[in-house]
């Protein structure tokens, strides 16, 4: 049983060289294993044609503001979507497009996306909080000056 996961878990590796250094072999290694991570999924931002041209039957949500965010969130859970930009209202909205098939996992996308939003709405902006902390610091009384700088007195 032990012997199959192994099994399982080979991989080949081959380098041709004339001379094979340690740098060589490392930076052959980084190679691979930054290649090897990349995710073999279909998910992240696409055009629209393309995602159209997966075959399965789009749906769209509508996002206000912007949407840095939410394609984090998409990307986090492997959905391949499509934005367009609707200019006709201010500050734009944001058409989302996604295949019908990956609901699912839009679904928890937008949830977490939603819940980062009202977080974000509930916490007042660090401009507001800088404004009134100024203003507190105006109403303080400003420490009275001392002239006297340890000097001895004469008598």
């Amino acid at each position: 049983m032990l012997q199959e996961q192994v099994n399982e878990k080979t991989v080949a590796f081959s380098i041709k060289t004339f001379k094979l250094t340690g740098r060589l072999l490392a930076k052959a290694m980084r190679a691979f294993l930054k290649n090897a991570r990349e995710p073999t999924g279909k998910g992240g931002e696409k055009s629209l044609k393309s995602l159209s041209k997966e075959g399965a039957t789009l749906a769209d949500i509508e996002i206000p503001g912007e949407i840095g965010t939410f394609k984090r969130m998409a990307r986090k859970y492997n959905v391949g979507f499509a934005v367009k930009r609707d200019d006709s209202v201010k500050p734009p909205n944001w058409v989302v497009f996604f295949k019908a098939k990956d609901s699912k996992a839009l679904e928890l996308a937008f949830n977490e996306y939603s819940k980062v939003i009202l977080k974000r709405k509930e916490k007042p902006s660090m401009l507001k909080r800088l404004e009134h902390f100024k203003q507190v610091a105006k109403s303080l009384v400003p420490p009275s000056k001392n002239r006297d700088r340890g000097e001895r007195e004469l008598r």
